[in-house]
């Protein structure tokens, strides 16, 4: 044991006074921690947040929670948020309760965290070296989370683990980021969250604000809100500090003063004791604070003011070295700063920290302006002099803090610097960024000569080709700008980002001439711009291209013309796209920048198959794919897997395109990558959906939207397949609400045709199963005022069979009637547009081809067998049921044929059962009551139609007038035309509703025409 912790240990045993040895009130709140430790021992993880004013009581709580839960035999990890994390010091509360895991479980937690130590050391440095400076990525933040949510489940397998973070108010962004992801995403394991904050410092532009009121939609967690002390629970607290009954007044005094808070009781007795009478309590809440403190010895005053500024927690032998005191002369300072209550020893026996946040507070406030830069200096000194006397991973971070406070710009600037490439380093962009906005605002108070020394930190992606040689070249407020725009970026903060864009931009217009940069920058805004949903970025892009034209190649180069590649290869994949993969291409081999190379080729080959190369396409992905994993760069090997299964998609290769997203989530769900992943699970349901797996579908969809991943068109896209999939399910409602919800993730101003057409198609079925033809034509017409870029017919396709069967459907609807043929002509432009370069499409055709006959009255049994015969060898079970129905139907009407008529139907029968496709079994059934066919399975003649009959028991006379009602007559002209009553064709009308099982006339004409029980009885 150090000196230092020998100091710390023996004074943890010092008797303290004034707190009370009584537990008093909050029995309901224990109750509540208790039942959820219960709850969590059973291996149903539990999440609690307490809430309260400072003072009131919430430490306490968790103490006496701990202590019952230590008594059961939980393992319990506590970590504090610290007021240095404002300054960059991040995930400061989840690294305490780790350390704490790793003291008290060392080799559990190593083997938890094998295979991922390098990782896992960002937040515990104790498993290891976390490796030099990789290039960030936007999964990294979210691939450290999914690591630390899985290191804590692996723990809690077999033993109860209590997980307490306090002081939530103080919380660093990465923190915040991290507590959200875990309380999300924790789904197993024995294991208790409990999380503590002060309600009074939440105001409304508090950072936490925003974090309780998500959590607030989380059903899994549960607030406790502290309130305070009743006037018997004051006399409680009273008597059990004092240990004798307190006189009346006192209690009354008190009550009044502290108005129940507990930590306000505790300090108005230190008040009484020191000599105030009732009556004669301090006004002050300062100067109430700092009585205990102006009792002690003035060596004890001045240790109090010394950790006071040191931060949250002051290690022994840095608060040795800035006090200057002989240590038995600090020993006893220490010594009556913990016997008067004021100041602990941690738990770790390492140093020091007030008993209370409002104490120090309340010391440090009551400090000069001087002697606090005085203190801070020393602080930083001492630690220059021995960077031993922190932790390795909180050293550069302090100084940078204690520099900073003392108002010494040259000392401080290379230091905050430093601390941001640290900090980068954890994957902490919120602190570096804000480490970074620190380095900005010290540049113009450092004299130019001591910038000049400064060297280039860190770089942005491709920045460092601005730079022509790193070792001479000085850094540059622009490079301090790239930095932070891309720190910006990686925490989520685009609007800061795109800010700070435009503040460099200006700056290069007006004072720099330096075209690369610019570049760089335009092309950081053009992505800035998309993410934001306030454009699509061409023209940044745009504006990149102009800058970087006739310049030597470079990264930044490279850059620019994969951002122009990849807008082509969303929006319109042709010649101009292929043209600048390929550049990118050319230009990152030439210098040497093989991820900006790996990430051009998978552009290139997605662009490539969408353009009809299709066995070089994927072969191009494939080899990338391949390289990216062998270099370990795994989020592009991710995106691999994203553009490799939805191109598989694309060329009806469904199975294929399961089989590669599986392997693809596999790879993204091992290194942590939570959005790579979501991308990979939003194309695995598609395809799921389009193989008929359905439910597998639906499963896979919820999963993504449960889980962290931070994009939103992943859930977007995972939206879109339940709205197809209600919509098969004859749920029109549910439907729209899936889509209304899709519409809101992707945003409006980046129409990207691989999100708009698949939400025009679903928006045209929902109107289509609603019965509303006219928004039917009204929304096809505006997706062919757009139209179908290539490389689009995958959507196309879908989008016009779903228009061109609804007004098959609604043909003899005298509603329908108007407009028909222009609706018509519209499908036939729509289809010239859409190519067929696989067999799923070809199917396609040939069904839209045979539902525009249909639509105008000349359908044959012969057409639709080619129908069915393109999508028997597919595995599209719904599409060929419906193909089998319209056969069926065919053949019916044809006569002739009704054994294979029968045998149709009892397969599409079958499928539409099994898939739980509602609509498409009721039409089978109304069509095979109609022809009186057997459903059942087992093989048997089917009956015999008698003439003038059919199964829906329509009496002549009731077939007269569904001819009238179908020609849209009322029930005067009907009358009339009849020679009966208008009462006598109201009765009919309702039977013939009700023998349909319809609710209006308008249904009832349109059911008559599509099963044809106006035509030839079958």
């Amino acid at each position: 044991m150090s000196d230092g912790m020998e100091v710390c240990a023996m004074l943890g045993a010092v008797e303290t006074r004034s707190v009370s040895p009584v537990f008093v009130g909050r029995a309901g709140e224990l109750t509540a921690l208790t039942e959820a430790l219960s709850r969590a021992t059973a291996g149903e993880p539990q999440a609690l947040l307490i809430g309260g004013e400072a003072g009131v009581g919430k430490t306490r709580l968790i103490e006496e929670f701990l202590d019952t839960a230590c008594d059961q035999g939980a393992v319990v990890a506590l970590g504090g948020c610290v007021e240095l994390g404002a300054d960059g010091l991040p995930f400061a509360p989840f690294a305490a309760a780790l350390r704490a895991l790793h003291r008290h479980l060392p080799g559990e937690l190593a083997a938890a965290a094998e295979g991922h130590e390098g990782e896992l050391a960002r937040l515990l440095p104790e498993l290891g070296d976390p490796g030099s400076h990789e290039p960030a990525d936007e999964d990294s933040t979210a691939r450290l989370f999914e690591l630390t949510v899985r290191l804590l489940e692996r723990l809690a397998a077999d033993r109860t683990i209590v997980l307490v973070l306090e002081d939530l108010h103080w919380a660093d962004a990465s923190t915040r980021h991290l507590l959200t992801y875990l309380l999300r995403t924790l789904r197993r394991g024995r294991i208790t969250v409990v999380a503590s904050y002060r309600a009074d410092d939440i105001h409304r532009r508090h950072p936490l604000r925003p974090l309780l009121a998500e959590l607030d939609r989380l059903r899994t967690i549960r607030r406790i809100e502290l309130s305070r002390f009743t006037r018997t629970e004051v006399h409680r607290q009273l008597t059990g500090i004092l240990a004798a009954e307190p006189d009346p007044g006192l209690v009354e005094e008190v009550f009044e003063r502290s108005d129940g808070n507990a930590f306000f009781v505790e300090e108005l007795v230190v008040s009484h004791e020191a000599g105030c009478a009732p009556g004669q309590l301090s006004d002050s809440l300062r100067d109430l604070l700092l009585v205990r403190v102006e009792m002690l010895p003035e060596d004890a005053q001045r240790v109090a003011r010394i950790v006071a500024e040191g931060g949250s927690t002051v290690e022994y032998g840095l608060l040795a070295a800035v006090a200057g005191l002989p240590e038995d002369e600090l020993i006893e300072a220490l010594r009556a700063c913990v016997g008067k209550n004021i100041l602990l020893a941690v738990p770790d026996g390492d140093g020091y920290r007030f008993r209370h946040s409002l104490v120090r507070e309340a010391v440090s406030d009551d400090l000069l302006p001087g002697e606090r830069s005085r203190l801070n200096r020393r602080y930083a000194e001492a630690l220059e002099a021995a960077p031993g006397l922190v932790r390795p991973h909180e050293r550069t971070t302090r100084l940078a803090t204690y520099w900073y406070h003392a108002h010494a710009p040259e000392k401080a600037l290379p230091t905050v610097l430093q601390a941001s490439v640290e900090t980068r380093k954890r994957h902490a962009y919120a602190e570096q960024l804000s480490l970074l906005e620190r380095a900005l605002e010290l540049w113009d108070k450092v004299p130019a000569e001591a910038r000049h020394s400064l060297r280039p930190i860190d770089y942005a992606d491709a920045y460092p080709a601005c730079a022509l040689d790193p070792e001479a070249d000085s850094l540059r407020y622009l490079d301090l700008l790239a930095e932070a725009a891309v720190a910006a970026r990686l925490a989520g903060e685009r609007e800061r980002a795109a800010k700070i864009c435009r503040t460099a931009l200006r700056i290069l217009d007006s004072v720099e001439n330096d075209p690369l940069r610019a570049a760089w920058f335009w092309t950081e805004m053009a992505r800035l711009q998309s993410n934001l949903g306030k454009g699509d970025g061409w023209p940044e892009i745009a504006r990149a291209q102009e800058l970087v034209k006739g310049l030597p190649p470079s990264a930044v180069h490279a850059t620019v013309l994969v951002g122009a590649a990849g807008w082509g290869m969303l929006r319109n994949p042709g010649p101009e796209a292929i043209a600048a993969a390929e550049r990118a291409v050319e230009y990152a081999r030439f210098v040497k920048a093989e991820p900006i190379e790996l990430n051009a080729r998978i552009t290139l080959g997605t662009i490539m198959v969408s353009a009809g190369d299709t066995e070089g396409g994927l072969a191009a992905i494939r080899e990338a794919r391949e390289r990216t994993v062998a270099l370990g760069q795994f989020h592009e090997a991710a995106r691999a897997h994203v553009n490799l299964s939805s191109s598989m998609e694309a060329l009806g290769r469904s199975r294929e395109a399961v089989d590669t997203a599986t392997a693809g989530i596999e790879l993204a769900g091992s290194r942590g990558l939570v959005d790579s992943a979501g991308w990979i699970r939003a194309n695995l349901a598609e395809s799921l959906l389009a193989l008929g797996e359905w439910e597998r579908s639906k499963e896979e969809a919820e999963r993504l939207l449960r889980s962290g991943a931070s994009s939103t068109k992943p859930g977007g896209t995972a939206l879109l397949q339940l709205a197809h999939l209600a919509t098969f399910r004859g749920e029109p409602a549910r439907a729209a609400e899936h889509l209304a919800e899709a519409r809101a993730r992707y945003g409006t101003r980046d129409p990207i045709p691989q999100y708009t057409l698949p939400m025009e198609q679903a928006a045209i079925a929902i109107a289509a199963a609603e019965g509303r033809l006219a928004d039917v034509r009204e929304q096809l017409a505006a997706t062919a005022e757009t139209g179908f870029p290539p490389g689009t017919h995958r959507y196309g396709w879908p989008l016009v069979l779903t228009a061109v069967t609804a007004e098959a459907d609604s043909r003899g609807l005298p509603a329908a009637d108007e407009g028909r043929a222009a609706a018509l002509d519209l499908v036939r432009r729509c289809v010239r547009g859409l190519a067929t370069p696989a067999p799923v499409w070809e199917a396609y055709s040939k069904q839209v081809s045979e539902e525009l006959a249909r639509a105008e009255g000349r359908e044959t049994a012969v057409r639709w067998a080619d129908v069915v015969a393109a999508w028997e060898p597919l595995e599209r079970p719904h599409q060929l049921a419906r193909a089998r129905h319209r056969l069926a139907d065919a053949l019916l009407v044809e006569g002739g044929r009704r054994e294979e008529a029968a045998a149709l139907l009892r397969e599409a029968h079958a499928a539409a059962v099994r898939l739980g496709a509602r609509p498409l079994r009721e039409d089978v059934e109304l069509l095979a009551a109609r022809a009186r066919l057997s459903l059942a399975q087992e093989k048997q003649a089917p009956a015999a139609a008698e003439p003038g009959d059919d199964s829906f028991g329509l009496t002549p006379r009731e077939q007269d007038v569904l001819r009238l009602v179908a020609a849209g007559r009322t029930n005067r002209q009907i009358a009339e035309e009849l020679f009966i009553s208008p009462k006598t064709a109201s009765v009919h009308v309702s039977n013939i509703l009700a023998k349909l099982g319809v609710a209006g006339r308008g249904e009832a004409a349109a059911l008559a025409h599509r099963l044809h029980l106006l035509d030839t009885p079958l």
